[in-house]
């Protein structure tokens, strides 16, 4: 049990560390005046992937005789699909530059 438990606490530690990190993102890389909008527009695109992952789940578990799996192999490769996608659209990670002086005040 209580390596079970180990498991579960470094995972937990792990995404706390990630999710940590995730939500500086905004106000590290964009103006003051653009953060509500990135952070707002993250949220409604996790949202919306949150509602898509829940029925693509539920037709997986339906067709596959309720084999967690697939579910599984796909959640263990969420963070380092994150990873990559966070250095491809940013590879430097470095603060955007907007051309008008209004929006980088």
């Amino acid at each position: 049990m209580w390596t079970a438990v180990l498991i579960v606490s470094v995972a937990a530690a792990a995404h706390q560390a990630w999710s940590a990190n995730v939500y500086t993102l905004a106000s590290d890389m964009f103006p003051r005046a653009a953060v509500g909008s990135v952070v707002g527009i993250g949220a409604f695109t996790g949202g919306i992937g949150g509602w898509a992952f829940q029925r693509v789940t539920g037709r997986i578990l339906d067709a596959n005789g309720h084999d967690y799996t697939p579910i599984f192999l796909l959640c263990s490769l969420a963070y380092v699909t994150a990873w990559i996608i966070f250095h491809v659209l940013a590879p430097r990670l470095e603060p955007v530059r907007l051309g008008s002086s209004e929006a980088t005040s």
